[in-house]
């Protein structure tokens, strides 16, 4: 998954205005408790990234 696609299914899912202020804000356990931003700068790959947002917001099997 590219950065791109990663931040085309955060639009689908919390709409375009707000995905991109979530992902600076919101705290993820599965990310190390850090944000969405956070785990990009440390190096996490979208694809992880993304399976964690998913799993957080409870978003079913078919946003995979």
């Amino acid at each position: 998954m590219r950065h791109t696609e990663f931040w085309a299914l955060m639009e689908q899912a919390l709409g375009a205005g707000y995905a991109r202020s979530w992902a600076d804000r919101q705290s993820i356990t599965e990310l190390g408790s850090r944000t969405v931003e956070e785990a990009f700068a440390a190096g996490e790959s979208p694809k992880q990234v993304w399976a964690a947002v998913r799993r957080h917001l409870e978003l079913p099997d078919s946003w995979r």
